[in-house]
C-alpha cells in the first residue's frame, strides 16, 4: 500500500513538472504583449522588367533585365541591369483575450524585417542553393483597430550578383524558393512582438519586354 502511494505521489509531481514546462513554453512562444500580430496579406513585385511594380501572391524575380531605353541602351545594344524586388504586407493585430479590447498603448510599431529563403527539396545552403538571409529596416505603426500596409525590400541587388542567382543569368534553370518574412516590433509599453508570413519566389532569367 505504501509503495502504491509513493508511485501515485511521483505521478502527481511529474504532472506538475510537465504542466509547468508547458506553461513556460507557451509564455516563450507568445511573449508578454497582450496582443498578437497577424499577416493579413503578403505580396511582392519585380523591381524591373516584365510585371515591374505589379504586386502579386507569387514573385517572379528576374536576375537580369535587358533595358532598351534610355540611351545609350537600344534594342540592338541593350543594357544588362539588375533590379531589387519589393515586398508589401498588410499587418494587423488581435487581443490574446477577446474579452479585453486593445487600447492605445497596445499599438505596435514595426522596426525590422528578416528575410530567409528556403526550398521545399531541403537544399538550403545559403550562397549555394538559396540567397543569403538578411535583415532590413522598416517602420510603421499598427493602430489599435486598424491595419498597416508596409513596404520593404524582399530581394536585394547584391543577392543577384552572388551565387546561386548570378549563375542563372546564362542558364534556363529556375530556382523555386519560399521567402520567410518575419516582422519584428514592440507595443507602446515595450513588449516585443513578431510574426512570420511566407511567399513563393521563383528566380530565373525571364524574358524581357
Amino acid at each position: 500500500m505504501g509503495q502504491l502511494k509513493m508511485q501515485f505521489t511521483r505521478l502527481i509531481a511529474l504532472g506538475a513538472v510537465l504542466a509547468a514546462a508547458t506553461s513556460c513554453g507557451d509564455a516563450v512562444r507568445t511573449g508578454s504583449a497582450p496582443v498578437v500580430l497577424t499577416v493579413n496579406q503578403l505580396q511582392a513585385a519585380p523591381g524591373g522588367g516584365h510585371g515591374a511594380n505589379q504586386f502579386g501572391s507569387t514573385l517572379f524575380s528576374d536576375v537580369q533585365v535587358l533595358l532598351t531605353t534610355p540611351a545609350p541602351c537600344t534594342p540592338t545594344t541593350p543594357c544588362p541591369t539588375i533590379f531589387a524586388d519589393n515586398g508589401q504586407a498588410i499587418l494587423g493585430m488581435a487581443p490574446k483575450d477577446p474579452a479585453i479590447a486593445p487600447t492605445a498603448i497596445n499599438q505596435v510599431t514595426i522596426n525590422r524585417v528578416h528575410i530567409k529563403f528556403v526550398r521545399a527539396d531541403g537544399r538550403n545552403v545559403q550562397g549555394v542553393d538559396v540567397p543569403y538571409e538578411f535583415d532590413g529596416a522598416a517602420t510603421g505603426t499598427i493602430p489599435t483597430n486598424g491595419t498597416l500596409t508596409l513596404g520593404f525590400e524582399l530581394v536585394r541587388h547584391a543577392a543577384k550578383e552572388e551565387p546561386p542567382l548570378v549563375n542563372l543569368i546564362n542558364s534556363s534553370s529556375i530556382i523555386t524558393t519560399i521567402a520567410q518574412v518575419t516582422f519584428y516590433g514592440s507595443d507602446l509599453a515595450g513588449n516585443q512582438v513578431s510574426v512570420m508570413g511566407q511567399i513563393t519566389v521563383d528566380f530565373g532569367n525571364f524574358g524581357d519586354q
